[in-house]
């Protein structure tokens, strides 16, 4: 499912105009992510939590040369599934 066949079926579900459903779900995204960029943990009963994960420097290996080379530490975008998603899913 692409980002127009999830507008539809929102529009379809919620009964509203596929514009209105485009710009509830340019809303919910750009909300996700000014909560992500904060640090903060977004939660969703029964789908999920959107939450940012610390990632440690480490040494890493250049496959062409085979030099080890420095990745530096970086915050990375996590997603874990609720127990109604995951039930849904099975």
């Amino acid at each position: 499912m692409n980002k127009a066949e999830l507008i539809e079926a929102m529009a379809d579900s919620a009964d509203i105009s596929k514009a209105a459903a485009g710009r509830a779900l340019d809303g919910m995204v750009e909300a996700i992510t000014d909560a992500m960029k904060k640090g903060d943990t977004l939660s969703l009963v029964g789908f999920g939590t959107f939450s940012v994960k610390e990632r440690a420097a480490r040494d890493g290996r250049n496959p062409q040369t085979g030099e080890t080379i420095k990745i530096k530490a970086s915050k990375i975008p996590s997603f874990k599934a609720g127990k109604a998603l995951k039930d849904a899913v099975n």
